[in-house]
């Protein structure tokens, strides 16, 4: 065990507003000592998000509360979400001047600057930690040719690491199966920054906000809240309450997307236009009273490796019915404990969930007290004691060539 301090470069593609957090945690620690290096700044600076639509900057702090930098990015045609999108030759200099311990990459395998800081830290000797957050090979866009490809790459891409952090058991079976020993697996939940949530969620006052959706105050409300995208499956939820028919409830939609007006189109088409609300992008610091304001969250997607929103939905008080599909999320939804699983494209099933949950106050209210309690060990505290865990073990394997003697 190190008497120091354990020096971590985290690399990250850029700002996000569930990993900032985290950040400021890890920062406070005094196990470990962190540099975060940023490919691009997007998220901390205004951009228009395709998907919703409209012009995006997250209004919580992203850059407050720990050391970063930002790695000038060379691509040619700069942007995340394609392989010479980040392309930052910065991090080789970096890696190798920096005296770090340890490398903690956050950019997923699929773009330029993961290659050239895996090189860097190899030869310079220095341990590499990443993972993902996948349980499966299916691909997003259904591009099936992928999966024989993946099955065949991954493993290797997997063993490049002296440590493989993985956000939930789902993805921890996933990398077992690649034939990565599971000494070389830790565990660092995948969670959101719990105290604010929390302190949000007391300050929310359900009366107001249901007045500005024009829901009475005493409905049942149903929500979905992510971006309106095919994978996502919006339309089961649409069809599925509308089968459900449960007097006086109500549906509401928070997020954009492409399929926002074919959503609007079928609400009139099965008759509940008048009892389904669309409510458009909703920054972070709105989000709160939209979970808090609701009474069951529905996520029906066919592709989703570990949501935040049943993080999110969960410290809010909000059960959560999940689709089969979102395995990352198994440990914290409980059928019949803290809300409901079902077969990922079965209306029938979802409408019945529907059904007996809106039409069961008293079995809400116990869903909601267990949700909560659930949320309690699933928290920044445990995030922290996995990465650290995961850092001194790559230490512990893999010793910098400096600190061998």
């Amino acid at each position: 065990m190190m008497e120091r301090p354990v020096r971590v470069l985290m690399v990250a593609t850029h700002p996000v507003q569930y990993a900032s957090p985290m950040y400021r945690l890890y920062a406070k620690d005094p196990r470990i000592e962190i540099l975060v290096a940023y490919c691009s700044l997007q998220g901390a600076e205004s951009l228009v998000d395709r998907e919703f639509g409209v012009e995006v900057k997250w209004d919580v702090p992203l850059l407050e509360g720990y050391s970063w930098i930002a790695l000038p990015n060379r691509s040619w045609r700069r942007g995340l979400g394609s392989f010479f999108g980040l392309f930052n030759p910065g991090i080789w200099r970096l890696i190798r001047d920096g005296n770090f311990d340890a490398v903690v990459l956050y950019t997923g395998y699929a773009v330029a600057t993961f290659w050239i800081a895996v090189a860097a830290a190899k030869l310079r000797g220095i341990p590499i930690l990443f993972g993902t957050d996948a349980t499966g090979l299916q691909p997003q866009h259904l591009a099936r040719w992928k999966i024989p490809v993946k099955r065949r790459l991954l493993p290797k891409i997997f063993r490049l690491a002296d440590v493989v952090i993985s956000p939930s058991e789902a993805t921890r079976q996933y990398i077992l199966g690649m034939g990565v020993p599971d000494s070389r697996i830790v565990l660092t939940p995948f969670v959101v920054d719990n105290p604010w949530w929390t302190q949000c969620a007391s300050e929310v006052d359900r009366g107001v906000v249901r007045r500005t959706w024009g829901v009475p105050e005493d409905a049942l409300v149903a929500l979905f809240c992510a971006k309106l995208q095919p994978w996502k499956r919006p339309a089961d939820l649409l069809h599925a309450f509308a089968k459900a028919s449960v007097e006086g409830a109500y549906l509401v939609f928070a997020g954009d997307g492409p399929l926002r007006s074919d959503l609007e189109a079928t609400a009139k088409l099965l008759g509940i236009a008048e009892r389904t609300r669309f409510l458009g992008f909703v920054n972070q610091t709105g989000l709160p009273s939209i979970y808090c304001s609701a009474d069951l969250f529905v996520l029906p997607s066919e592709y989703d490796a570990c949501p935040v929103v049943v993080c999110e939905a969960m410290l809010c008080g909000c059960p959560v019915v999940l689709s089969d599909e979102v395995r990352g999320r198994f440990e914290l939804v409980k059928d019949g404990e803290t809300g409901f699983i079902y077969a990922c494209g079965n209306v029938d099933m979802l409408a019945k969930i529907l059904a007996n949950a809106l039409g069961n106050r008293a079995r809400l209210a116990e869903l909601r007290r267990s949700a909560v309690t659930r949320m309690e060990t699933w928290s920044p505290r445990e995030n922290l004691e996995g990465a650290v865990m995961a850092l001194q073990q790559a230490v512990r394997l893999k010793p910098r060539s400096a600190d061998r003697s």
